[in-house]
Formats: C-alpha cells, sequence, structure tokens
C-alpha cells in the first residue's frame, strides 16, 4: 500500500510531505546516488519553520520538506573527481558546511554514423547560430524560481514504452569525431508517441534549434528543469503553464538524430544530471 502511495511521489506544500510516512528515506532512497553525474540528498533541519538555503558550487541547491526534515537535492557535474564535496547551508543568519562523499562511475563509448557532416563540422553560419542557441539554453538552465516546491521530484517517465537507446554521459563520436559527452536519457519510441511533463511547472523555452531539434523546456522551480527534443511536433507555448502528464509534444527526429527517440534532460542546481535516477532506472 506504501509503495502504491508513494510513486510517484507528489508534493503538495509541507502537509502533504510530512504526512507520508517513510517519505524521507523514500526520496533518498531513490534519488541519492552520488556520482559524477548524479545526485546527493541530503537530510537538513529546519529551524523557524523556514527551509534552510542551499548552494553548491556558487549556485542554489532544490530544498523540499519531508517529514519534519529538509531534504537539499544536489546535482552533481559529470566532470567532478570522486571524494569529498561539500555544501553552503544559510540558516538563522549562519553558514555551514555539510560534506557527502562522491563516488565513482565510469561511462561508456558510443560511435554514431551520421549521413551529412552537417550537424559534425557546422557551417559558419550554422556555428554562429548554435551559439546563439546555446547562450538562450544556458540562461534558462541558470533560472531559479525561489519558493516553488516542485509537485515531485521522484519524477514521471515522460514517454510511455520504449527503451533507452542511449544513457546519460556518454562518450559520442561522430563520424569519428569526439563531441562532448551525452547530457541526456534517449527514449526510443515511434514517431508521434505522446511526450508529458515529468512534473508541474513552466514553459521557459519552446524553440527548432540546430542541433536539439524542436524543443521544449519546463521549469519545476528552485532550478529544477527538464529538456524535451527532438519533437516532431509541439504543443505548448512559451509561459504555459503546466501539470504533470500534460501534453507538451510528440516525438520525432528533428535536429541532429538518427532516428525517432525523445532526448530528455534533467537539470539540477544548472548541472544536467542523470535523468534515469528520477524514473527509478540508474544504473551504477
Amino acid at each position: 500500500m506504501l509503495a502504491k502511495l508513494l510513486k510517484p511521489m507528489a508534493f503538495v506544500g509541507l502537509m502533504t510531505i510530512s504526512g507520508m510516512a517513510a517519505a524521507n528515506q523514500y526520496i533518498i532512497d531513490r534519488l541519492n546516488k552520488p556520482v559524477p553525474g548524479g545526485v546527493a540528498v541530503l537530510p537538513l533541519e529546519i529551524k523557524g519553520g523556514q527551509l534552510p538555503e542551499v548552494t553548491y558550487q556558487g549556485h542554489r541547491v532544490l530544498v523540499v520538506p519531508s517529514e519534519g526534515k529538509a531534504l537539499a537535492i544536489v546535482g552533481i557535474p559529470l566532470k567532478t573527481s570522486a571524494g569529498q564535496q561539500s555544501v553552503q547551508v544559510k540558516q538563522g543568519g549562519q553558514t555551514q558546511a555539510v560534506s557527502f562523499t562522491v563516488g565513482t562511475k565510469k561511462y561508456k563509448e558510443q560511435h554514431i554514423k551520421l549521413s551529412s557532416n552537417k550537424h559534425v563540422t557546422p557551417s559558419a553560419e550554422n556555428e554562429a547560430r548554435f551559439k546563439r542557441e546555446l547562450d538562450e539554453q544556458m540562461s534558462a538552465y541558470k533560472q531559479y524560481r525561489e519558493g516553488v516546491v516542485p509537485s515531485n521530484v521522484v519524477l514521471d517517465r515522460p514517454v510511455d514504452g520504449g527503451r533507452y537507446s542511449s544513457p546519460f554521459g556518454l562518450r559520442r563520436f561522430f563520424n569519428g569525431q569526439e563531441r562532448n559527452p551525452h547530457s541526456g536519457l534517449d527514449i526510443a519510441v515511434p514517431t508521434g508517441t505522446p511526450i508529458k511533463a515529468a512534473a508541474d511547472g513552466v514553459v521557459t523555452i519552446v524553440a527548432d534549434y540546430f542541433f536539439n531539434g524542436k524543443t521544449v523546456f519546463v521549469d519545476h522551480g528552485q532550478g529544477m528543469i527538464t529538456m524535451y527534443c527532438h519533437m516532431s511536433a509541439i504543443d505548448v507555448k512559451k509561459g504555459q503553464v503546466v501539470k504533470r502528464g500534460e501534453l507538451l509534444g510528440k516525438v520525432g527526429s528533428t535536429g541532429r538524430s538518427t532516428g525517432p527517440h525523445l532526448h530528455w534532460n534533467v537539470s539540477l542546481n544548472n548541472v544536467r544530471v542523470d535523468p534515469a535516477i528520477f524514473v527509478g532506472a540508474f544504473q551504477p
């Protein structure tokens, strides 16, 4: 019965979380994967009825209430070395460091053959376009909506069915040339498959990008942001408020893509982390 109540977990203010038995441990068990590209969940005290303010590497961290505690949900950069890390916790006019340990994880390689070098060695015009688009995306990832608790931090899977075709962190080679590691999770499903919001949020980007194709960003609050790309159709507008499970668009193969799939990103404190963690599909 407990599993039925908690999967997926919903947050509707302080009372919902504190009143659900074992919610704290459930979130820790599901999300605490402290490896490069992973997530650290740190239990903290709530003093004076106020959640603490937490920062990591200069960026604000998502903090949610759970069973009378505060849980800091920290995104760990993919290039982080194994060993001790710490967050800064500000509360009651005082700031202290809280440490956590990052383990190790080895990521695989993927070699992809594209029919054209257009998306491997872009023209000067396309390179300029890419830089403009990247700036727009980086700006969206940096946003931190204060005082908003995400509806659920154990996220809903954005598409039904399909297989995980390219995992997060994959070292990618396009036509023999190495590019940035894979910053999201690819789910291979047919063109036209509905794409749903993984949690409540506000649409902050609706665009057709050079590499990502048709793309939607959803801001869930406190720096938790999801991206959905390579879409064939978009059914939302910038600024639109969406509920978890609401239709965002449909799967496609636009941008740099070799076939229909959803590329799904999850970002915490301006760090792209493994989406598999949030849907119970993480592989150590």
